[in-house]
Order: C-alpha cells, then sequence, then structure tokens
C-alpha cells in the first residue's frame, strides 16, 4: 500500500499547490488594536528618502500570509500583494509567524564591457525578514531597496524539496497605464498600451512596465540562474493583479535555495530609463580576465544578403572590405556558413578544412575585422558537441557567437546558459543570444555577453512606431538589446524614417550594435553611414533627456567628452524641442533630420540647459552628436 499513499499524498499536494497559486490570500491589514504586524524598508539615502521607494511588508495575524506593498514620495506604486512560496513538504505561503528581522547595508563598485554606463556604484539597503510555520519550517524574506528600485527573493534551507510555485504577485491600481508584451518563449512580442485592469486575461512578459502616482514602475527578474525556473506574469482581464508563474510546474532543488529576485525598477521615466538596478542585484563577474572583451560595431549580413551570402566566402570577404573601409570593428556570419556540419567528421582533427571559416577570420584579421558567427543552439546542447565547436572557434580566432533559438526559459534550458557562459568564457568567444531569454543581471556576472535579442527587432515585419518607442523603457532597461538598427532598404517593412532609423543606433543600446543595412543601402545614406562610423557600443553614461511610452524617446549617451543623440517618434510630425540636459558651458550639435530629398545635417552651437528643435517627419527622429565648442570648433565628428 505504500506506493497508493505517496501518490495520493503527492496529488494532494499538487492540488493545494494549485489552488494556492491561484487563489491570492488576504491582503495585511492594520489598524490600532490590531495584531497584525508591518516592516518598513527603505534605502539608505536618507536625504532623498521623499524620492526614494519604500517598501512595506504586513503579515495577516489571522491567515499567518504576508503581503508587500511599495510608495515613493507618500503615493503608491504596488499596492499590497501576496508573496509567498509552495515546495512539496512546506507551504510557505500562509501560516506563518515572525521570527527576527535583521538588516545591513550593501555597498559596492563594479565595472562592466558594456551597457548604459561602465563603471557603476551600488548603494542598497538589505532586510532579512524571518518566518516559520507551525511545523517548524522556515522562510527568509530578503528584501533590498535603493534610489531605483524594490526587491525580493525567497531563501530557504535544504529539506523542503522542489519548488511547486510561488504566490506572489504584483497588485496595481486598476487605472494604471501599462505597456505590456503578450508573453513568448523568444520574448519577441509586440508591447502595447493597455490599463492594469483592461488588459486582456493572458500571459505576460515579465519585464512589464506601468504608470502609478508614484511615477513609474518596471516589474524585472534578476540572478536567474539554472537553480530555479524562469518567471513571467499571468492577468485575469479586470483585475490589477499581475501573478508570477514559472516555465515549470515542478523547479528541482536539492539543497538550500535562493530564489530569483522579483525586482521593481521604480522611479520618475528618467530614472527607469538610466537605472542599472536588475545588475547591481545580479551576482558578481564570474569573468577575471576581461581585457579580450570587447564591445563594437558590427557589419550584421543576414538582412544584408540572406542566407546565400551565409554560404559564400566571396561574399563574406567583400563585406569585411566594407566594415574595415568603414572602421567597424566586427562583421558578423549568420546562418549558412556551416551547412555541411552535418557531413563533417567532427572527431578527425582536420575537420575544420571543411569550413572556409578560417580563411574568412585570417582575411579578416588582417583588415583589422574580428568575425562573430552563428551557430545554431541544437549544435552545441550537449558537452560533446560544445568541447568540439567551442575550442575550434577559439583556435580558428573567431570573436564571438551569435547563438540562436533556445526558445526556452525552462530549468533545463536555464542549466544549460550555466554551462555556456563558463565554457565561452574560457574559451575567449563573446556571445549574441537570440531567440533566448532577455538580460536578467547575465552581463554584470558574465560579462562577456554583449547583447541578447528577446526583441521584436528589425526583421519583424509587424513593428509599428509606437512599439519602437516603448522598448528604451522596457525591454532595453534591463539590459543590452541586438534589436539590428539600419535597415534602410527595408523600405515598408520597417514604421520609421531614415532619421529616427538612424538614430536607433543611440537610443537602443547593444554591446555588439549589429547594423542590418546593405553597403549599398548605406552608401545611399551618406549622412547615415557617417554617423555609424562614430557610434561606439560602449557607454560612459546615458540620460533620458525626453520621452513618454508609445510616443517618443530621446536619448542621450556619453562616450569620453561627445554626447551621442537618438529621437524616435510616433505619430505625426512635429518641431520637437529637446532639453540638452547633459552639461554646462558652449555644446557644438550636429544633428541628421529627414529632408524633402533624403537626409539633412544642421550645425548650431547651443548652452547645456537650451533647448534642441529638430524637425521631425511622420514617424520619424532624429540622431546627433553633440561636443563641448569653442572658436574652431566645427566638427564633433573623428577620423
Amino acid at each position: 500500500m505504500a506506493v497508493p499513499i505517496r501518490t495520493a499524498v503527492a496529488t494532494l499536494c499538487a492540488a493545494l499547490a494549485a489552488t494556492l497559486l491561484t487563489t491570492a490570500p488576504a491582503s495585511a491589514h492594520q489598524d490600532a488594536g490590531s495584531p497584525d504586524r508591518a516592516w518598513a524598508v527603505a534605502g539608505p539615502e536618507r536625504a532623498a528618502a521623499a524620492r526614494e521607494p519604500r517598501a512595506r511588508v504586513a503579515l495577516d495575524a489571522t491567515t499567518g500570509t504576508l503581503s508587500l506593498s511599495v510608495s515613493r514620495g507618500g503615493r503608491t506604486v504596488i499596492e499590497p500583494s501576496s508573496v509567498g512560496i509552495v515546495t512539496e513538504r512546506a507551504n510557505l505561503s500562509q501560516g506563518l509567524r515572525f521570527l527576527r528581522r535583521t538588516d545591513r547595508r550593501v555597498d559596492e563598485r563594479y565595472r562592466t564591457k558594456s551597457g548604459k554606463r561602465l563603471d557603476r556604484r551600488v548603494r542598497m539597503s538589505e532586510t532579512r525578514l524571518s518566518f516559520a510555520t507551525s511545523a517548524g519550517a522556515r522562510l527568509d524574506l530578503v528584501l533590498r531597496a535603493s534610489a531605483d528600485g524594490v526587491a525580493y527573493r525567497y531563501v530557504l534551507p535544504a529539506g523542503y524539496g522542489d519548488v511547486l510555485g510561488e504566490t506572489s504577485a504584483f497588485t496595481l491600481p486598476s487605472d494604471a497605464n501599462a505597456w505590456l508584451g503578450a508573453y513568448r518563449v523568444d520574448n519577441e512580442g509586440q508591447f502595447n498600451q493597455y490599463t492594469a485592469s483592461t488588459a486582456p486575461t493572458g500571459a505576460y512578459s515579465d519585464q512589464a512596465l506601468f504608470s502609478t502616482d508614484g511615477g513609474y514602475t518596471l516589474l524585472a527578474e534578476s540572478n536567474l540562474t539554472g537553480a530555479y525556473s524562469g518567471a513571467r506574469l499571468a492577468h485575469d482581464q479586470g483585475s490589477g493583479t499581475y501573478r508570477i508563474t514559472l516555465a515549470d510546474a515542478r523547479v528541482h532543488t536539492d539543497g538550500p535555495l535562493a530564489t530569483p529576485w522579483r525586482a521593481m525598477v521604480t522611479g520618475d521615466l528618467a530614472t527607469v530609463t538610466r537605472s542599472t538596478f536588475t545588475d547591481d542585484l545580479a551576482a558578481s563577474s564570474k569573468v577575471a580576465d576581461t581585457s579580450w572583451i570587447r564591445p563594437g560595431t558590427v557589419l550584421w549580413t543576414w538582412l544584408a544578403g540572406g542566407r546565400e551570402a551565409g554560404q559564400s566566402l566571396a561574399a563574406q570577404k567583400a563585406y569585411v572590405d566594407y566594415a574595415a573601409a568603414r572602421h567597424w570593428p566586427y562583421e558578423a556570419v549568420d546562418a549558412g556558413w556551416y551547412f555541411k556540419a552535418d557531413a563533417w567528421d567532427t572527431t578527425d582533427p582536420d575537420w575544420q578544412t571543411d569550413s572556409w571559416m578560417p580563411q574568412l577570420v585570417d582575411y579578416a584579421r588582417a583588415k583589422g575585422v574580428g568575425i562573430v558567427v552563428w551557430i545554431h543552439q541544437r549544435d552545441l546542447d550537449t558537452p560533446e558537441e560544445r568541447a568540439q565547436w567551442l575550442p575550434a572557434l577559439e583556435r580558428w580566432g573567431v570573436k564571438g557567437v551569435k547563438i540562436d533559438f533556445m526558445n526556452s526559459e525552462a530549468q533545463p534550458m536555464l542549466q544549460w546558459y550555466d554551462a555556456i557562459l563558463k565554457e565561452t568564457a574560457a574559451h575567449h568567444l563573446m556571445i549574441d543570444f537570440h531567440g533566448s531569454t532577455v538580460p536578467k543581471g547575465i552581463q554584470r556576472t558574465w560579462p562577456q555577453v554583449m547583447t541578447m535579442e528577446g526583441v521584436g527587432g528589425e526583421e519583424k515585419r509587424t513593428n509599428t512606431a509606437a512599439h519602437l518607442t516603448t522598448l528604451p523603457f522596457t525591454r532595453n532597461v534591463i539590459g543590452s538589446m541586438d534589436f539590428t538598427p539600419g535597415g534602410f532598404q527595408r523600405v515598408g517593412a520597417r514604421p520609421d524614417s531614415d532619421a529616427a532609423e538612424t538614430g536607433l543606433a543611440v537610443v537602443y543600446e547593444s554591446g555588439l550594435q549589429m547594423f542590418a543595412g546593405t553597403p549599398e543601402s548605406y552608401d545611399a545614406r551618406p549622412l547615415a553611414r557617417d554617423f555609424f562610423d562614430q557610434v561606439p557600443a560602449a557607454w560612459d553614461d546615458t540620460r533620458l533627456l525626453d520621452g513618454r511610452p508609445g510616443q517618443e524617446a530621446v536619448l542621450a549617451r556619453r562616450s569620453g567628452s561627445r554626447w551621442f543623440l537618438g529621437g524616435v517618434y510616433a505619430g505625426a510630425a512635429r518641431t520637437a524641442a529637446v532639453p540638452l540636459s547633459f552639461g554646462h558651458g558652449k555644446w557644438l550639435v550636429q544633428t541628421i533630420r529627414d529632408g524633402a530629398d533624403g537626409l539633412v545635417q544642421d550645425r548650431q552651437v547651443l548652452r547645456g540647459g537650451d533647448t534642441l528643435e529638430v524637425g521631425v517627419v511622420d514617424n520619424g527622429g532624429f540622431a546627433g552628436i553633440a561636443c563641448p565648442w569653442h572658436p574652431g570648433v566645427t566638427t564633433c565628428y573623428r577620423d
């Protein structure tokens, strides 16, 4: 009878977990004489307390359930929302009693290889609230608060079995504006605007943006590894609550567990856009020597020439020649270059002679161009395949790999990410993940990850101008984004103007900024081509100059003494008024806009704090560079 009893118990536990995961516990309530308890958690910057988010955790004395709310300046950011986790052997979402509180301060500095700024300073308050059930099961709720966000995670001792799910949720005011992307395994959905309660019933990406009285809040996740499962949001129309659901119905654990951080990036729109909160929460770099990791612009050939180019050494040499002439540091060879791989005997030490890739790498190296190669995940999904491919690519001198078609955030795939990240670092290969998850602190922990797709990018024919103007405030907030701008030849397949397309090279941050155009399309637009020659892929600082999700986004990114400007707009033509809020003194500002017969460049000298006016066409934009001006300075461009 032992086996049937265990089966019955397991079935009962699963049914209980399903009920708990779909029914949010009652919100904690506290008034005079109530036995309920509550704890406040705020960031360490007391002088800025009125502008910083403040979290409140409450324990309902009747049900033993926990809730978390967030405010900023006394105004609502997140309403009381369910907190809890359920495992095989412990229901840690109810029946809890408080044990103790401990506090500490987090103060760290680190440097990245890509992102909104390279030098980072982390200042957070950390609070650990310890709870237990009547049976003695232990739950630590760890919270962190900083000037730009609040986050929490669950920490459990060993012995509680697999995780069956979380009761974690985020409840927004029903009328809060919401910018949401329907969940897809490749994270390439479009962002659309709703209110928190009117969004259709369904699953949404956890990179969801809301606007409340307390400011903007971007939901996110950080420090996700193969020890857990990826999260998405579940929503029922008519409710302001968004529940966390996991990619796996059962998350395997075999020891103590610290879950990923459930993060809320919070502040005014400029603060959210500039935030590195999800990176700041992640584990420190696991790569000791990062000297071989070099961000840069890339001539990407897939949209330029398709599969045929990938199968042609001659075509790829011509692209290398173009990249070298433009001083673009990389050329990316997409699908097709190893189309005969199934016929190769990779156990033969000379198997790589079947490929022309070593010849291309040598040819490109002589011209100062590095090669990045596309490869399908299925060809790297076992230790044996990785042991064949990765050392060979390193021997050839390939600089990076664009790995495609993971299309999952389930625990087994996340464990594959853990393996490939360690092995590419050992073989000095930078990474561009496509068909992938989105950055969840990965670029701090593994700095060879230069960019990730996880976006409805240039390849899509369904993009709208509103989608383009939402990405800087959603997907690109949490890490580098391989949108692949510059596809000028795709007239009719993209919603923006040529000037806006030029500006996307600045509006969208990516450690490998892959330009999607053809050499002919660049040469037909010399102002855009010459601007791309100037654009770096690593930044010292980032500022939002103007913006509203779904309407416009104007960003400034600094490299050395120069600020690069990019603006993209949805809707009717207008004269854009952009505040130059990035410095004092006089600046030469060179802008590229759409004219009647093509792109036009303007030059003017302005003071820091002045307003830059630029003519913008329907669904248009602009690009520009600003540099310190003194008499004799006539251009911000450098040879």
